[in-house]
């Protein structure tokens, strides 16, 4: 059964530091992408960054240029720097992996979202 688990979350000063890091396990399917979305008190879950299985990244127009997405593909981790955080950085951070699934023995694929319980990131003013 497929497991995430986050960690790195606490409370930090504005304009400081933070890495919360992601690890998967139960499975030997294939990663897709990996990803980290957050969710603030009374908003919707919004995608903060993401990174596919070949390097491309993405990232949340509120984010850019202050967080940085990694992974380390062989240990099914992936990371979230951030840096010059802001008090409105404030929510549950939730990892997102993305596995692709065999389904027949032609090869055919289906993708599977698998999230984790989310970890609180408090940035103080």
């Amino acid at each position: 059964q497929v497991q995430l688990v986050e960690s790195g979350g606490g409370l930090v000063q504005s304009g400081g530091s933070l890495r919360l890091s992601c690890a998967a396990s139960g499975s030997s399917s294939t990663i897709n992408a990996m990803g980290w979305y957050r969710q603030a008190p009374g908003t919707e879950r919004e995608l903060v960054a993401r990174v596919s299985s070949g390097g491309s990244t993405q990232y949340g127009d509120s984010v850019k240029n202050r967080f940085t997405i990694t992974r380390d593909a062989a240990k099914k981790m992936v990371f979230l720097q951030m840096n010059s955080v802001k008090p409105e950085d404030t929510a549950i951070y939730y990892c997102n992996v993305e596995f692709l699934f065999v389904v027949n023995v032609e090869g055919a694929t289906v993708r599977r979202n698998y999230w984790g319980e989310g970890t609180l990131v408090t940035v103080s003013p």
